[in-house]
C-alpha cells in the first residue's frame, strides 16, 4: 500500500491555524473527513488548546508545549499520539502517566500513547472516550 503523501508547503508565515487548515485542504489522506472531526474534538476540549504543523501534521499545544501529533503516515488509519513535547522529559515513572479508564490510549511508554481511527465512523464512536483522554491528559502533563 502507497504512503499518503501532502505536498509540503512553507508555513511559516501562516498562523498555527491557517497552516493546519491549510494543510487538511491540501491533504489527499483517505480519512480526510475523519482528521477533520479529530481535529474539531481536540479543539473543543479547551480554548487554551493551540494548533499548528509538526512532523508533516497537525500537532496540538497546551502551556506552549506539543502534548497531541497526528501520525497520517498509512492511508488506512490515522494515528493521534499523546506525548509531552519534543524534549525529552525524566520520567522516573513506570507507570502510564494517567489512568485510562475509556481504554482508548494503547500505551508505547509510561509518557507516550496512541489512540488509532479506522473510520469517521469509529471517531464518532470515540468521541466521549477521546474527550475524556484529551482531559485527562493536558491535566497530567500540564507545568512539566
Amino acid at each position: 500500500m502507497a504512503k499518503t503523501t501532502t505536498p509540503r508547503k512553507k508555513t511559516s508565515s501562516l498562523s498555527g491555524p491557517a497552516q493546519v487548515a491549510e494543510f487538511i485542504q491540501t491533504t489527499s489522506h483517505p480519512l480526510k473527513p475523519a482528521v477533520e472531526q479529530v481535529r474539531d474534538i481536540i479543539l473543543s476540549v479547551d480554548k487554551a488548546i493551540t494548533e499548528h504543523i509538526k512532523w508533516n501534521a497537525p500537532s496540538f499545544c497546551f502551556d506552549g508545549d506539543d502534548r497531541i501529533t497526528f501520525n497520517l503516515s498509512k492511508n488506512d488509519r490515522i494515528l493521534l499520539i499523546f506525548h509531552r513535547g519534543a524534549k525529552v522529559k525524566d520520567s522516573k515513572n513506570k507507570e502510564p502517566l494517567i489512568e485510562d479508564t475509556t481504554g482508548l490510549l494503547e500505551w508505547l511508554a509510561p509518557d507516550r500513547g496512541v489512540v488509532k481511527f479506522q473510520s469517521i465512523e469509529d471517531v464518532a464512536d470515540k468521541n466521549a472516550a477521546l474527550k475524556k483522554v484529551v482531559k485527562l491528559w493536558l491535566a497530567a502533563t500540564s507545568g512539566q
